[in-house]
């Protein structure tokens, strides 16, 4: 299909694009990469009166490293995420979920903040932003103000930002000595998107595992730390009784997805699987 009309303004600063959107209000929307956004419009599933286009400052792309960690340009794209030294270096779980997203056409243009504000249930990075505990870094003409991967997705395409933001950067700390981290996902096999992807990050201590941190997406909405998985972890020994027995938590307490892609049984029973898988690759690169 052919969207329906819109008005189109290319900002060359954030200051300029924060002052569009101030003026345009609830009928603009911003475009990064657009792999996100044209669909829907397309489709007419959404009619803005304006496209704030933002992928042409600057300021919002590249990666830097920080005091614990990297700050990620929200225009940075999924394949400069996937091959940058100073992620593989520092947070290698997110540059393999990074590697996953889609086919090279879509690693090459889409970014990781128009991914992550555009919230699918179904999307990679969600479950390693909260497996990492990444900040995410909106702006509005009062400033910047940090949200917690944890708070930032609430619902099917819905995020915590508020009118007036731009989600401008993400946050992540550097992984910890004795750590390892894996992304594995049962994937559609049209589009790449996961019926169940899981994330885990694992720090060994001695023989024991110190902690464990699970992001998991596609099996609910929206995407979730599976804090029960990891609680049952936490001080157990490094052993595949103890992630067999944890990875049956893994989608505890959440209402999980039912769709033609795949029953709610059957999600129940991917996360499970997947989440042990995932927690022995961790473990395995935690031991080095």
């Amino acid at each position: 299909m052919i969207p329906a009309a819109f008005g189109y303004e290319r900002p060359a600063t954030l200051e300029e694009a924060l002052i569009l959107l101030a003026r345009h209000g609830e009928g603009a929307r911003i475009l990064s990469g657009g792999h996100s956004l044209l669909p829907v419009l397309k489709a007419r599933l959404a009619h803005p009166g304006v496209l704030i286009d933002i992928g042409r400052i600057p300021a919002l792309s590249g990666i830097t490293r920080t005091a614990g960690g990297l700050r990620i340009g929200a225009l940075t794209t999924h394949y400069e995420v996937e091959s940058s030294p100073l992620v593989r270096e520092a947070c290698p779980l997110l540059a393999e979920a990074a590697g996953r997203i889609g086919d090279v056409q879509v690693r090459n243009r889409g970014t990781i903040g128009g991914s992550a504000s555009h919230a699918d249930p179904a999307a990679d990075y969600p479950a390693a932003l909260l497996a990492l505990e990444a900040v995410l870094v909106a702006s509005s003409p009062d400033g910047t103000r940090g949200i917690p991967a944890a708070d930032f997705f609430t619902g099917p395409y819905e995020n915590a930002l508020k009118p007036g933001e731009i989600l401008t950067a993400v946050e992540v700390a550097s992984s910890p000595a004795g750590s390892g981290g894996a992304y594995l996902k049962a994937a559609q096999q049209a589009s790449g998107f996961a019926i169940c992807g899981v994330a885990a990050l694992v720090t060994l201590s001695g023989g024991s595992i110190a902690s464990a941190k699970i992001g998991v997406t596609g099996v609910a909405t929206p995407a979730y730390r599976a804090r029960k998985a990891e609680e049952a972890l936490a001080g157990k020994p490094a052993s595949p009784e103890s992630l067999r027995a944890a990875a049956a938590l893994a989608a505890e307490g959440v209402d999980p997805l039912d769709d033609f892609h795949a029953s709610a049984e059957f999600r129940v029973q991917l996360a499970k699987v997947y989440t042990e898988r995932a927690l022995a690759e961790a473990l395995r690169r935690a031991k080095g």
